[in-house]
């Protein structure tokens, strides 16, 4: 195994921990334009607060099935056939969301508005949810050939450790969204966020340690990368505690960093896990493994380089997009600028 296969490896695994970390917080603003908003104004506002961040935050999706494509050719093919109806539910979310925020901005009447609000909160609902428990499925072993084709039957994805990987995520989003939201509303609207996360975390703990027991009991990583496992298994309870801790004292901004340092955890669970494996194959057998799965030393040569030269580029202009619209929202910016997309 090369040098470059290991970095790209660790390359797609971050562009999927940050599109969680980015996109999570919107998918939990969507959540909570159903479970915290009381009237349309207030869900017109939660909208807005991520209108100018959304679609660029999707994007870190799609980069990263592109990077998994052009890195990892093999995996790519194995992945997306396997997981083709997974996949194809989450791009539904994902679209019903996206045209959401362009209908509901433009609707000439509540109904209208409400429907589309509906939209999101059903998009933003279930592209977290599909997109876990595709990833919590993978981490068991599926039903796999020599030559990487996975063969997965209904119970191979929906099974106890993916519904709850499903879950998990979307529970996160969520608290990650109220976080934002507590540091783009103003003071009361904060507060009120605050408060509602401080007690949903109380579902974490438990939820936590079932999670931890069944992939004790269906998976192998904590037997084959014992230490890492249980580091990041630790840092994902701190993290936990710590958005818990921050929530209940009023401190918008260590929540946030809390909930988005939770997100990623799962990201780097589950990859921290597989490696040296990109397709992990029911009872070891054929497992697809990263310099199997790999192109070529030149592609992967010619990609880091294209990497070195764009990445500052873009994490430049993703800092700046965010200063710029980093004050708080209110009714008076609907007056003033009511367009969420």
């Amino acid at each position: 195994m090369s040098v470059l296969q290991i970095i790209w490896f660790c390359v797609v695994a971050l562009l999927f921990a940050v599109f969680l970390l980015l996109e999570g917080f919107d998918f939990g603003v969507g959540m909570a334009t159903r479970f915290m908003a009381e009237n349309d104004t207030e869900r017109q506002l939660y909208l807005r607060s991520i209108g100018p961040h959304w679609d660029g935050n999707e994007v870190w999706l799609i980069t990263a099935g592109g990077a998994m494509f052009a890195a990892f050719p093999m995996w790519y093919a194995s992945l997306f056939s396997g997981y083709y109806i997974p996949l194809f539910l989450v791009l539904v979310a994902l679209i019903l969301r996206g045209v959401s925020f362009e209908f509901a901005s433009h609707a000439l009447t509540v109904r209208e508005r409400s429907l589309w609000q509906w939209a999101n909160f059903v998009g933003s609902m279930f592209a977290p949810f599909f997109l876990g428990m595709m990833l919590t499925s993978l981490i068991q072993g599926v039903p796999m050939d020599a030559q990487g084709n996975a063969w997965l039957g209904f119970f191979d994805i929906v099974n106890g450790l993916s519904v709850v990987g499903g879950i998990a995520v979307v529970y996160f989003s969520l608290l990650h969204g109220l976080h934002f939201l507590s540091l783009k509303l103003e003071k009361d609207h904060a507060r009120h966020m605050l408060n509602a996360s401080s007690k949903l975390y109380w579902i974490a703990y438990p939820a936590l340690v079932a999670f931890v027991v069944l992939a004790l009991i269906f998976t192998d990583f904590y037997r084959v990368h014992s230490i890492t496992t249980w580091l990041i298994t630790a840092i994902i309870l701190a993290s936990t505690i710590y958005g818990h801790y921050s929530a209940v004292k009023d401190d918008g901004v260590s929540a946030f960093i809390s909930s988005g340092v939770t997100l990623v955890g799962i990201i780097a669970f589950i990859f921290n896990g597989m490696f040296p494996r990109v397709m992990v194959s029911a009872g070891g057998v054929h497992d697809l493994l990263v310099k199997d799965a790999s192109a070529s030393p030149l592609t992967l040569e010619i990609m880091t380089g294209v990497l070195c030269v764009l990445l500052p580029i873009v994490l430049g202009y993703i800092i700046w997009s965010y200063v710029m619209q980093r004050g708080r929202v209110s009714t008076q910016t609907l007056e003033h600028s009511p367009y969420v997309g």
